[in-house]
């Protein structure tokens, strides 16, 4: 395997973790949400506002295709929607070393509470839809996920010296 792939929930940490993985490993860190805002020159939310979630979710496939060629030696930190899809879940996994970094609601909770850049969030009662999103998306990432590595209660060196342990039998 040549890439580290982060996938979780958003708020997991993944793009915290991947960016001082990525330093550990002298790899490449990419973020799909970063890339596809760069490409198409505008916001995540304009894009939802826009043209709506499933046109975003067509450029997550499309950029998924293109990394194929494109990545190697990298840590890539994925939007948490990105492996909803069947599609992308195979993409991911032929990709590099799917590693499902999870937390408890209550911690997605605490870090995404004052966050008004994420669209799927939108809404009245920010806690019922972390819950069912949540619900919704865990089988999912279970199914993309080589290895799964839960952040809670732990420091961010703890977290990479799991994911260091837990990805060494893939090659990484």
């Amino acid at each position: 395997m040549k890439n580290y792939i982060l996938i979780g929930f958003m708020g997991a940490g993944k793009t915290t973790v991947g960016k001082l993985l990525a330093k550990e490993k002298g790899m490449d860190f990419v973020d799909t949400d970063e890339r596809i805002v760069s490409e198409q020159n505008r916001d995540i939310p304009d894009i939802f506002t826009e043209d709506g979630e499933a046109h975003f979710r067509d450029l997550e496939t499309d950029l998924l295709r293109r990394m194929q060629e494109d990545t190697e030696h990298a840590v890539v930190s994925v939007g948490g929607g990105m492996p909803v899809r069947p599609e992308n879940r195979e993409l991911l996994r032929s990709l590099g070393c799917v590693v499902y970094l999870s937390a408890e609601k209550q911690t997605i909770l605490g870090r995404v509470q004052n966050d008004g850049s994420r669209p799927m969030l939108n809404g009245n009662d920010l806690e019922t839809r972390v819950g069912q999103l949540m619900r919704e998306r865990e089988s999912l990432y279970r199914q993309a996920a080589h290895v799964t590595v839960r952040t809670d209660g732990r420091s961010l060196h703890q977290v990479l010296r799991i994911i260091d342990q837990e990805t060494r039998r893939f090659g990484l």
